[in-house]
């Protein structure tokens, strides 16, 4: 693991994010010499994939605002497939601004989170 993590913070909790969060944990003990299916490269310059650590995450859903990472990559309309048994991170998803609206078809499907939206400037600086 390198000395400077590649902090993330991911903004939607739906499928992609799932499934990059099941894949970190999938392949953080991955060999850099072995074949690995599915992954084109453990390392990347002086990271590995265990560098990658989720700092932040933000999302409007009321299923899963409030809830771990781990928790909110399985929750609502969130349908990727399971790669994974992701252990509780330690990330809390925070509700985000809704600046664009929401999709008229994603409102029929999901309630809105009626917490207050964080301060976005503020939870990536802290």
């Amino acid at each position: 693991m390198s000395s400077n993590p590649i902090r993330v913070a991911i903004v939607g909790v739906g499928n992609c994010a799932a499934s990059l969060v099941q894949g970190v944990h999938y392949y953080r003990d991955a060999d850099p010499q072995a074949t690995i299916p599915g992954l084109m490269h453990v390392e990347f310059g002086k990271y590995h994939v265990n560098d990658v650590q989720f700092v932040a995450a933000f999302d409007v859903d009321g299923k899963k605002v409030g809830v771990d990472l781990a928790d909110a990559i399985l929750a609502s309309e969130n349908n990727t497939i399971k790669i994974a048994d992701v252990p509780p991170t330690g990330v809390t998803v925070q509700r985000g601004h809704t600046l664009d609206g929401l999709g008229r078809y994603y409102l029929e499907t999901i309630e809105q989170s009626p917490a207050e939206p964080v301060d976005v400037v503020k939870a990536l600086r802290d």
